[in-house]
Order: structure tokens, then sequence, then C-alpha cells
């Protein structure tokens, strides 16, 4: 997420794997949204392994699985989340939101004042 000039990006890690980011969040609004981890993927423009990969990450870190799912055919198939996916979520959302509230600030002021509005062109080397 940006704000002005910063560049704010919360990520969660269990041990060295990454947990919760924004990517992983928006991955589950989009299964929550389509029913199913390769419709979420597909919204999302990344493919079915791509998506069940970071699904299978983000349950083998938490407490609880976030995504359940169902194979087979019929209504019942696909994915949903898990009441501690929601929680999750709901969790990380507000802790950007929060993120992007503290980062209105005098010292993000004082540095924008001092940041160009493009940097300069490259200093050629010496000859």
């Amino acid at each position: 997420m940006r704000i002005g000039q910063l560049k704010i990006k919360a990520q969660i890690y269990c041990g060295d794997e990454l947990a919760m980011g924004p990517g992983k969040a928006d991955l589950l609004e989009a299964i929550d949204r389509e029913g199913s981890i390769s419709g979420g993927g597909r919204a999302m423009g990344m493919s079915y392994r791509r998506s069940w990969l970071l699904v299978d990450s983000m349950n083998r870190c938490w407490t609880e699985k976030l995504v359940e799912t169902v194979a087979g055919g019929g209504q019942s198939r696909g994915a949903t989340l898990t009441e501690m996916g929601r929680a999750v979520l709901t969790a990380y959302r507000t802790l950007e939101a929060n993120l992007a509230a503290s980062a209105d600030t005098v010292p993000m002021a004082e540095l924008d004042a001092l940041l160009r509005a493009e940097p300069l062109p490259p200093v050629r080397e010496a000859s």
C-alpha cells in the first residue's frame, strides 16, 4: 500500500515462511468472493498451482486452517474461509489500516518536503 511516497507492506512470518502479507490477504478475499481456490486465483491472474501453494502455506502457518476445501462435484464443492480465516483477514486489514494512519505524521510530512519529485539523472563515471 502506498501513502504518498511511502510504501507500507506488512508481512507476518511463521519461522522463515511468510504467513500473511498483502497478496495472501487479497487471495483470501478472492477465494471468499469466488468460492474456490481456482476461482480466487483466476480473479488475481495466478495459476491454480500458485494459489494452492499459497493457501497451503497459510493453512500450515496458523493454529487453525484459514481455508477449508471440499473436493468433488455438487454445490458443496469449492473453498470457504474458516472462522479463523475471517479473523486473521480482519485483523490483518486492521493492522494495515493502523499502519496507514500512523504514516500521517509530522516526520513523514518533513520527509515529503525534502524529497524530490523525480530523481536526478545518474552521475556519469569519470574517464
